[in-house]
């Protein structure tokens, strides 16, 4: 049977695993992001002793960004224009392709999780979905037509602008790119600053949720509109506040004002904009499904 490897590899830190599917994942291990020598190192290190043991198939990276997933392009395995210290275009696809003599796919962290929730979680049997992760920092991705989102590069939905709120407390935003766009009205770090605490800190009654909500919605009802996507699924740190989805899922109904007129956003909404079926395992399972897919020439 094959056995694939597995990077969900953060701004934060890196998840390694082996494994085949949510009920196989093995040898799970964690560590901090710090520089692309080091960091990249140690999961090399891993892989290594784990195909000492059993040889792998192909492995999966799903990886923060900006970076290059064209197959075809020179620098495809690259982490690109990240703000992330010392990791603007770093080889990483590549390097482990190289060093490891086995295929490895490579997408965004949350075109990853996208694939992970289709393959076993809540997208199960969906062509077209949005996964959005609100965590640090805010991004999307998902399936369209039963392929993985790809364009220029890939999605920036955490970048699409937003109007400030006229009573919010920091109208300009955090982005250090766009200032209000959704990343830096509504990430966990967007929070923080504009309270003064960390988001998990805050009561359910704190008045920074019904404008976090406001935020989110909005975003959901542009993304709604171009894409239209059958479910939008979304996990990260902020979600994890359960208490955020009546409220995001209200002012999206109220936004879109009966406009797209189908049963899911009418009458089903709770069905509709949900939270992520592998929870906070999307991302490494994930990344198995990039292996799996890519073992079998997907």
């Amino acid at each position: 049977m094959s056995l694939f490897g597995a990077i969900e590899a953060g701004g934060t830190k890196f998840v390694c695993a082996v494994g085949t599917n949510p009920n196989d994942l093995r040898n799970e291990i964690r560590f901090p992001t710090t520089s692309p020598d080091e960091t990249i190192g140690r999961a090399l290190a891993y892989f290594k002793e784990q195909a000492a043991n059993e040889p792998l198939d192909a492995i999966g990276i799903a990886a923060f960004g900006p970076l290059d997933p064209t197959p075809n392009s020179k620098t495809w395995g690259y982490i690109t224009t990240t703000p992330k210290p010392g990791w603007a275009n770093t080889d990483f696809a590549g390097l482990l392709q190289r060093e490891l003599g086995v295929p490895v796919g490579f997408d965004t962290d949350v075109n990853g999780a996208a694939l992970g929730e289709h393959r076993w979680g809540a997208a199960l049997g969906l062509d077209n979905f949005i996964y959005l992760t609100i965590g640090t920092g805010i991004g999307g991705g998902g399936l369209m037509n039963g392929k993985l989102m790809h364009g220029l590069i890939h999605p920036e939905m955490g970048h699409i602008l937003l109007p400030p709120r006229s009573d919010d407390p920091s109208p300009g935003g955090f982005c250090p790119y766009h200032g209000h766009c959704l990343e830096g009205m509504a990430n966990g770090p967007a929070i923080e600053k504009r309270w003064g605490a960390r988001a998990e800190t805050l009561p359910p009654d704190h008045p920074a949720w019904e404008l976090e909500a406001h935020y989110l919605a909005t975003g959901l009802a542009s993304l709604i509109c171009t894409l239209s996507p059958q479910r939008i699924v979304m996990g990260g740190g902020v979600m994890e506040q359960l208490h955020l989805f009546p409220l995001v899922r209200q002012k999206t109904q109220a936004l879109l004002n009966g406009y797209v007129q189908s049963p899911a956003i009418l009458e089903q909404i709770d069905g509709y904009i949900v939270p992520p079926g592998l929870g906070n395992r999307a991302g490494i399972l994930g990344a198995i499904a990039l292996a799996e897919r890519t073992a079998n020439g997907e």
